[in-house]
């Protein structure tokens, strides 16, 4: 996955971005109004009965489209789409970010279309992107009833987005150099001296790693996640260039262990790679840890759903939306994405567990994109840049 820094999400979109937009799918609710669309300066030989029989035959045509932006891989996103056409007989448009623009693409062009929206629903990879939109005033709060039986924890109280189909921040432990009973269990295992050289942690300027910063950052506080990180250098631990690197080091047994996210490292344990996956900070039996602090949890990040703001198609926007919090989709990205479903009872693949069945680390996503913001200065010097 090409690498993006997730501090970059207040974007100014340039003339490149406007430029872009040239190639947005047209949609009913942008098309032009009845009576200048022939070009004719508004002259019609049509009579009044025929023109509201076009009218009626537009509304119904718009009435079965919904435009929907997404950030989540195509390979993965575009089946659920073709999923909710089959069910529900409404045609998606959908535009998705290529691996050149990957994780800012669809946003920008969200940004820039604020005053003509678009689109209808925007399908966000991780929750941050959408507390952009949100911040600008581009969101229409929907609460879905489908969203009841998803936890308080991964939505907004004023139903302005809504999480499912989750990744967690995970260690890959290759079990030809690490025996059951010596595989680490906590963050901290990767400033212990005895793994000194031997693990690795992708750099945190980009992706999912910056999140996981920014939420230590959140969780301990300045000093305590500085001194870590001052660890983490101290202890050797190898900066790779992506979660998929941290993936492939450990797979070769070039490393004992790593930091990495759910779907990279069930991409490893389905290659049949000697490696397990170990959810960090989970305690034992309730066991508090060696400060007297509770165990920390797993960051999990999950996919987030948003409706825009006047959007063309509403209705089919709310429809789409009530489709994708449901079970049938969680299920569909737990095996074919290796996401963790928010609810219980819905299968996962080898290694990986459901959302309720692992202890979460406690996070303020809505705060999150500010602290991502406020320690990248100091990252960007901890890298060395």
């Amino acid at each position: 996955m090409t690498r993006v820094p997730l501090f970059t999400l207040q974007l100014v979109v340039g003339l490149s971005s406007l430029v872009a937009l040239s190639g947005c799918p047209k949609t009913n609710g942008g098309a032009p109004r009845e009576g200048n669309a022939s070009g004719k300066g508004g002259q019609s030989g049509a009579s009044p009965t025929a023109e509201k029989r076009q009218r009626r035959e537009k509304a119904a045509e718009a009435a079965q489209v919904v435009v929907a932006y997404t950030s989540v891989d195509q390979v993965f996103s575009e089946p659920v789409f073709r999923a909710f056409e089959k069910t529900s007989g409404i045609k998606v448009k959908a535009v998705f970010d290529t691996e050149e623009t990957k994780s800012t693409g669809v946003l920008n062009r969200l940004l820039a279309e604020a005053k003509r929206p678009r689109a209808d629903v925007f399908w966000s990879g991780d929750p941050i992107r959408p507390l952009i939109l949100i911040k600008r005033g581009l969101v229409e709060p929907y609460a879905s009833k489908v969203a009841a039986s998803i936890p308080s924890a991964f939505r907004a109280a004023d139903h302005s987005w809504t999480g499912f189909a989750a990744r967690a921040r995970v260690l890959l432990v290759n079990t030809k150099l690490v025996s059951a009973v010596n595989t680490p269990t906590t963050l901290t295992a990767l400033v212990d001296p005895r793994w000194r050289g031997k693990a690795a942690i992708a750099n945190p300027l980009f992706g999912t790693t910056t999140m996981h910063a920014a939420a230590l950052f959140a969780a301990w506080g300045d000093q305590r996640a500085k001194a870590f990180f001052a660890k983490l250098k101290a202890n050797e631990v190898r900066i790779a260039s992506s979660n998929g690197e941290v993936k492939r080091l450990v797979s070769s047994g070039e490393l004992a262990f790593g930091l990495t996210d759910t779907d990279d490292a069930f991409t490893a344990l389905k290659a049949g790679a000697p490696v397990r996956i170990v959810y960090p900070d989970q305690g034992m039996n309730g066991r508090r840890t060696k400060d007297s602090s509770p165990p920390l949890g797993a960051l999990v990040m999950p996919t987030a759903v948003v409706k825009l703001k006047a959007s063309p198609n509403g209705e089919a926007g709310r429809k789409l939306i009530d489709f994708l919090l449901g079970a049938k989709v969680e299920r569909m990205m737990a095996e074919r994405a290796a996401h963790m479903p928010m609810r219980a009872g819905i299968p996962t693949p080898k290694g990986i567990k459901g959302v309720a069945a692992i202890k979460a680390m406690p996070c303020d996503y809505g705060k999150l994109a500010a602290t991502m913001e406020r320690i990248q200065p100091w990252l960007r010097t901890w890298v060395g840049l």
